[in-house]
């Protein structure tokens, strides 16, 4: 078995190393036919167990994010941080995340994925596991714990939308990349449900971080037969075919205005998800303190039910969202090509009034704050597998891992990477008066910036759908012609890349 076999790229995991995209090519008979129903040659059984796993991997990951927002109340009267720092946690968390996600494209799109999504995940469990033993004076070690959880979560969230991808085509893609997104709101709701709950029977907030049992994930990735880690090792560090694939992902990338566009629009989901998952159980708890309903946190474990129902809420309105964004996108596609992104579109535009609902009637009706808040997450989580959807079929084959890399670094480097420490200065910057009623007021006005930004996100969807059915053309009718610019030294390709980052942000 080996770690670089060209049809790795289209392997899954329980397959044999022979089993590759060309192999179904070389069999026959009626039998063999009924057996398989995919893409990548391999058996329909093999194939739906394959998506079982990564569901299962992609519930965990999001538990995993979540967990810190649903005790985020002890965690700041345990290290007695500001707003500004508490976003933080999100913030440093996304931006190792998204900074290693091109690193983990490149490496999906041309190497074995079993073994580089296996050393991610093992090396998450270790980490997650170790941020539960941070004592109080060492807040700072907690952001570099969370820091370095985006290493293993960034080799698996670039990897395996792309091989659902190569096991499943047309309809039959569209279905498992809907079940595959309705993990990441269930297991978002789970990360709140757990973490509270957790937080309250054991009263000490570090036991929500252990209670994942990453490790024994494994076991069910991969069967580590004839693995050559040394060969692995060097084929990876290739510096020399690592500059070159930074500049062929802008040059085969940018001229998809779909997918640009989509992006942004994503950006946009990323932005309000990433504000609301970690500053709504806190803002929620403060509002019932200012209402006079719940006592201040003056010792730990703080009331964390906030968070409880909160999680419930992700559950509930993520498959519910998913469900509804799927099926309506495929009623609509028999009317009009451009249904994906009207939409992703019509659930941002939805979305952006019940959330600004919510915030505003906090202060008043407790249950109005969370009737808005369960059609506005709603309407928001349309958008999930929609918008993968749009990527794989925009986006030519050999190029899906990086250009999923490309959508994570976008959307979280412009999204969820600044908004949760965007919220928090914001808010710290309005509070007056370190009171209890400016804690919610100051949160609350910062929290108003979600509903104007998914009308941003808005209107990129409505504008993708201009160009959605040219580029869909274009990504079916491409005749692979080899990489851009292949003649340049590793560090002229590098210096380019370089002045591409800087032309683009400036």
């Amino acid at each position: 078995m080996s770690l670089v076999d060209p049809t790795s790229d289209t392997t899954p995991f329980f397959s044999d190393d022979n089993e590759g995209e060309g192999s179904a090519k070389k069999r026959d008979g009626p039998l063999h036919h009924q057996e398989e129903d995919s893409a990548s040659g391999v058996s329909n059984k093999r194939a739906l167990l394959t998506v079982v796993v990564l569901c299962y991997i992609n519930l965990l990951n999001y538990m995993d994010r979540f967990t810190v927002a649903g005790v985020l109340p002890d965690i700041e009267h345990f290290f007695l941080i500001s707003d500004g720092k508490s976003g933080l946690l999100q913030t440093v968390f996304i931006c190792s995340y998204m900074f290693l996600a091109p690193v983990f494209g490149y490496l999906g799109d041309r190497y074995n994925r079993k073994m580089i999504m296996c050393v991610g995940i093992g090396f998450w469990s270790v980490v997650t596991l170790a941020s539960s033993f941070i004592a109080k004076d060492y807040f700072w070690a907690l952001l570099l714990t969370r820091g370095l959880v985006g290493v293993g979560e960034a080799s698996y969230s670039t990897i395996a939308p792309t091989i659902i991808a190569d096991l499943f085509i047309k309809e039959k893609r569209t279905t498992m990349l809907s079940v595959f997104y309705f993990a990441i709101p269930v297991g978002s709701g789970l990360g709140y449900i757990v973490g509270s709950t957790v937080d309250y029977r054991a009263k000490d907030w570090h036991w929500s971080l252990r209670v994942g049992l990453h490790l024994l994930l494994l076991q069910l990735l991969v069967d580590f037969r004839e693995v050559n880690f040394v060969s692995y090792l060097f084929d990876t560090l290739s510096f020399y075919a690592f500059p070159r694939l930074l500049l062929t992902l802008p040059f085969s990338l940018c001229f998809s205005k779909s997918f640009v566009l989509s992006t942004f629009g994503f950006t946009a989901v990323a932005f309000v998800t990433g504000s609301l998952a970690l500053w709504a159980p806190a803002f929620l708890f403060r509002a019932a303190v200012f209402t006079g309903e719940k006592q201040p946190c003056v010792q730990e474990p703080c009331d964390t039910s906030d968070s409880l129902y909160f999680g419930v809420i992700t559950c509930v309105t993520g498959v519910l969202g998913v469900a509804t964004g799927v099926a309506v996108s495929r009623w609509l596609r028999t009317r009009t090509p451009r249904a994906d992104p009207l939409v992703c579109a019509a659930g941002l535009l939805l979305a952006a009034p019940f959330l600004y609902l919510s915030i505003v009637f906090a202060q008043a009706s407790t249950i109005a704050t969370y009737f808005f808040i369960f059609f506005g997450e709603t309407f928001l989580s349309m958008n999930w597998a929609i918008v993968a959807d749009i990527l794989l079929y925009v986006v030519v084959p050999t190029r899906r891992s990086t250009a999923e890399a490309f959508q994570i670094v976008l959307s979280h480097l412009l999204g969820d990477a600044g908004s949760p420490y965007l919220i928090g200065v914001v808010s710290d910057f309005l509070k007056q008066v370190d009171s209890y009623m400016w804690q919610f007021r100051s949160l609350q006005l910062s929290l108003l910036l979600c509903s104007f930004v998914a009308v941003g996100g808005g209107a990129f969807f409505l504008t993708t759908a201009l160009f959605i059915e040219k580029d869909r053309h274009l990504a079916e009718n491409y005749v692979p012609s080899g990489d851009v610019l292949t003649g340049l030294t590793p560090l002229q390709g590098f210096l380019l890349f370089i002045m591409l980052v800087i032309f683009t942000f400036y």
